[in-house]
């Protein structure tokens, strides 16, 4: 029993050790900038925010949306519940944010038939859209 605990105690040091000294290597990670990349963030105020059908209509979209191969990564969200302040809007229904490693793979989504398809499909949805489209600063 005593060799056990003996273990158990070694084990839990060591664990500890090693993530105190891959912690910030993790970290360093995590505030790297984004290169190289195009970033297409797009922001939609739908005609009937309310309605749960129109909504779950609108998810399936971009569920299928996402699937076009020339995105490297997506994000899709609702406003966050931050603080209230003059610089925030939280007055859209939706964002999406897609990345793009290069110009050419985001004109290739832009006539893709899935992006197409998406159109046709849920631009009677919404009231509003607002597209953002940027690169990196070369430092």
């Amino acid at each position: 029993m005593q060799n056990r605990r003996s273990f158990i105690k070694k084990l839990a040091i060591g664990s500890a050790v090693i993530s105190l000294i891959t912690f910030p290597k993790k970290m360093k990670a995590m505030n790297d900038p984004i290169e190289n990349m195009l970033i297409h963030h797009v922001y939609f105020w739908l005609n009937d925010p309310e309605n749960t059908d129109v909504c779950k209509q609108f998810e399936k979209g971009i569920s299928k949306l996402i699937k076009v191969e020339t995105i490297h990564q997506s994000h899709f969200g609702r406003p966050a519940s931050t603080e209230k302040r003059e610089v925030v809007d939280h007055s859209y229904t939706y964002s999406l944010m897609l990345m793009f490693q290069s110009q050419n793979d985001q004109d290739v989504y832009q006539v893709h038939p899935i992006h197409k398809k998406f159109v046709e499909e849920n631009s009677m949805l919404w009231d509003k859209v607002i597209v953002y489209d940027s690169t990196n600063i070369a430092r």
